[in-house]
């Protein structure tokens, strides 16, 4: 197993120093704690540098501005009287994908890659449209680290974003795409799609399974890390720039040896920084990449090559119907309830194959949103949140529980049937339901936020 990369890269830390440059001195997390983020004056500034308010989160050397952080759910202003059909984020991510029920694709966040798709890499305040998509219809998207992937209704998926490793799977050398451009595919409609930090994977009609972008850690599943040695001295990878299908699923005995598994149709999938999830039609769990942490499941923390069985679900009425990852941990919806495996916490022990989440049994979920080290759930007509400190607004726990170790109730929204969670790094969106009178006085006492 080979060290894995922070979430920081090297070109962030770099961008870190040109902020502080022109930045305010960062407070420190004491600071944070102490102060209030659900004052008034905060609605309507971020920081001395609103223009610059999504640059500070997920920097290793910056440390993010008081009045930017809300510890509770609120409005998005913007959003009045727009319908959302479809949310995403991801654990490495400080961008997200909106759609809207006419098939509209809206970004938010930073775009110093083009993950926004709006045809430059300036930095962008608020909700903006992508407009090079108003003709199509978008139904549904994903997004990694700097990169993101938009589906249309007629099975083309279109990319955007940094595209350094090949990520965005448009077959091109481009370092970055700044307008969302189809990836070169043309065996079958594709019908979903996921992003890891720096790589990407999408499912066909049929039930394959393509995977293109960084193979660092063996997570796009073609038996191989891709590394090779340009000198004596300098190691490069063999990047995937177009989708390639993961041909092979395997079982391993207790001695190791592998034995493909056939039939196998994927119906769902989820990346990590650097592993990768996926369920077939006949609700077997496969794991592949990096193995740091127990976040696989297979009880030992090896890297894999190619998609393994999770033997814990293999069996009658133990079969996995969804799955979320994060960056270190995998969360699975399964016949018998709620796992969890891998790291949330920064330290201490991590579960190296499933164990189930007894604070949430019996609960119907509905969708889970996955951060660095927070998970957030819609569950019956609740939201339910967990994240150890420091956390940056995301659980939605308000200012007196910035933080919890423990599964809480989001308490601003109890009684609101909340249908998505997306999480992305230092931030939470959630789709909720405003179609009874109920739903419409729990949304009238939230408070709202001008992006």
């Amino acid at each position: 197993m080979t060290p894995e990369k922070r979430p920081a890269e090297d070109e962030e830390e770099q961008e870190s120093k040109k902020l502080k440059e022109d930045s305010p001195p960062p407070v420190t997390e004491a600071l944070q704690d102490e102060t209030s983020q659900d004052s008034d004056a905060s609605d309507s500034a971020t920081s001395s540098d609103p223009e610059k308010k999504w640059e500070y989160i997920g920097r290793r050397n910056l440390k993010s501005i008081p009045s930017m952080i809300h510890y509770g759910p609120r409005l998005i202003s913007a959003l009045k009287g727009i319908r959302v059909a479809f949310v995403t984020s991801h654990c490495s991510a400080v961008h997200s994908i909106i759609i809207t029920e006419e098939g509209k694709a809206m970004a938010l966040g930073r775009n110093e890659k083009g993950q926004l798709g709006v045809g430059d890499a300036d930095i962008r305040t608020g909700i903006v449209p992508i407009q090079s998509m108003a003709e199509s219809t978008v139904v549904a998207a994903a997004v990694g680290r700097n990169h993101s992937l938009l589906l249309t209704d007629r099975g083309n998926v279109f990319a955007c974003g940094d595209n350094k490793s090949g990520q965005c799977g448009t077959g091109s050398t481009s370092a970055i795409i700044h307008t969302p451009t189809k990836i070169s595919f043309k065996e079958s409609k594709i019908c979903k799609v996921a992003c890891g930090a720096e790589f990407s994977m999408i499912i066909d009609k049929k039930g394959y399974l393509y995977s293109f972008g960084l193979p660092e850690y063996g997570q796009l599943g073609h038996n191989t890390d891709g590394k090779f040695f340009i000198s004596c001295t300098k190691l490069s990878y063999q990047h995937e720039r177009v989708p390639r299908r993961v041909p092979i699923f395997v079982e391993r005995s207790k001695d190791g040896h592998p034995t493909p598994v056939t039939d196998v149709q994927i119906v769902d999938i989820a990346c990590g920084n650097n592993h990768t999830v996926a369920v077939d039609a006949k609700k077997r769990a496969f794991s592949w990449g990096f193995g740091g942490y127990g976040r696989l499941g297979h009880a030992e923390p090896k890297d894999e090559y190619i998609p393994r069985l999770i033997k814990y679900f293999d069996g009658h009425n133990r079969g996995v119907v969804k799955i979320y990852c994060g960056s270190t941990f995998t969360v699975g919806i399964s016949v018998l309830g709620i796992f969890l495996w891998g790291q949330t916490r920064r330290t201490g022990e991590a579960n190296m194959y499933p164990k189930p989440l007894q604070d949430l049994c019996g609960w119907d979920v509905r969708s889970v949103g996955c951060s660095a080290t927070s998970i957030v759930v819609a569950a019956d007509e609740s939201v339910i949140s967990w994240g150890p400190s420091p956390t940056y607004g995301e659980l939605g726990l308000g200012d007196n529980i910035k933080s919890s170790t423990q599964p809480k109730e989001v308490k601003a929204l109890e009684g609101a049937h909340v249908s998505q969670v997306a999480c992305g790094m230092g931030h939470t969106l959630m789709m909720v339901r405003d179609e009874t009178e109920q739903d419409k006085e729990i949304l009238e006492k939230l408070k709202e936020i001008t992006l």
